[in-house]
Order: C-alpha cells, then structure tokens, then sequence
C-alpha cells in the first residue's frame, strides 16, 4: 500500500474496517503479525506505545512490510510523536488530546487519530481541523447509543471508535452512519502472537474484513 494513500486520517479510517490494536512484548514478532493480518485483507495495524518493544516493532514492521501500513498508538506526549514518527509509523492514535500533543501531531504532517469521549471533546477537536476522531473509550463512553446521539448535531465529524469492542459487536458499531471503522485487539490475542501462530491471525483478520458495512446498512440507535 503506498504511503500516498494515507495522506489524512480520513484516508487511514477507509482502508478497512477495523484497526487491529496491537501490543508487543517482543519486537521480533511484529513483522509475522503484520504478515498474517495482511494476508487475511487487514492493511493497518496501530503498534500501541505500552511496551518498552514497541517503537522497535513499529520500525521493523515500516523496513520490513512496506505494504502494512503501520502506526503507533497510546500516544500522549510530543516526544513520542517524535519517537514515532523517526519510527516510520504512518500514522499516529492518541487516547486523548491535549493542546502540545495535538500541535506537535500535526506538525509532525502524519494521520492522526485523536481521542475524544465527549461533546466538548470532539468540538474542540474539530475547532483544530480534527474531524476523523477516536471515539474511547467507547464502550465506558455510552456505548453506541451515545455516538448515534452525536451524529445529527455533529455531522461533519467521523469515528473510529476504540475500547471494549470485540468481534461480537463490531457489525453494529459499523452499521453506524458515522462510523467508519473500529479499533480492536480481538484480531491479535496474545497467546497467538506470543506462539506466532499466524494461521489463526489470519483467520481472525478475514472475518474482520467480512464486516465491511453495504451501502444503506448505516442506521442510527433508536
């Protein structure tokens, strides 16, 4: 996948349906992962910055897998923008946002995804020219019902909502109008990366990709 595809964080959230959310103990698993989740259609992968491994598994995987696009997640400071970015992460996933993170992230010219839980969040956000937004965490944040709440005041705003959601509900977070993707770690368990058992990665990530919502199934919660 070419990097100039991933322009904006509008792009990044249309490549699939949902982000698997990644941690890594070890840096050397992280190029077989992103090879098992490309081979099952998955085309990004959001490297969370909880590990002392991973800004090392970020760069493995941005040397190694060019067609993965690859970013670092859990950022809350500008130094690990900077950090990620020097990575070759191609896009960035913050839980939440302050003024320095989100000035240093669009200086940094990558995607970014910042998180919001709230109202005021996301306007504040969108006042910055955030409007694809990380909805976490979203199952504590009211749920789906609370998003479809947001739509018609905010429609100009686009989620990737992140944070409880699993396998089993995915479907109907997608089926919202202004959804566009979920982030999950269903599709990377730890004993499977932890045996690099890529067969069941693999399996995980078509079934993920089965979810791509058809046109007109968008409808909000009653």
């Amino acid at each position: 996948m070419p990097q100039s595809t991933t322009r904006t964080a509008s792009d990044l959230v249309h490549l699939g349906p949902v982000i698997p959310v990644v941690v890594l103990e070890r840096a050397d698993d992280a190029v077989p992962l992103a090879r098992a989740l490309l081979r099952g259609g998955i085309r990004t992968m959001e490297i969370t910055l909880r590990t002392a491994a991973a800004l090392s598994a970020v760069r493995k995987v941005a040397d190694e897998v060019p067609e993965m696009v690859v970013g670092a997640g859990t950022v809350i400071t500008p130094d690990q923008v900077d950090a990620a970015a020097a990575a070759g992460a191609r896009f960035l996933v913050s839980p939440g946002a302050t003024t320095g993170l989100v000035r240093a992230a669009l200086d940094s010219g990558l995607p970014f995804l910042p998180g919001a839980g709230t109202v005021s969040e996301m306007l504040t956000l969108a006042e910055q020219g955030l409007t694809t937004i990380k909805f976490f965490p979203a199952e504590a944040s009211g749920g789906r019902a609370y998003l479809s709440s947001v739509a018609q005041p905010l429609p100009h705003l686009t989620f990737c909502p992140t944070g409880g959601i699993s396998a089993a509900t995915a479907a109907d977070w997608l089926a919202l109008p202004n959804v566009a993707c979920v982030g999950g770690s269903w599709l990377t368990p730890a004993a499977a990366v932890r045996s690099r058992d890529g067969a069941a990665v693999t399996t995980l990530a078509r079934e993920a990709v089965s979810l791509l919502p058809t046109p007109g199934r968008g409808t909000p919660v009653a």
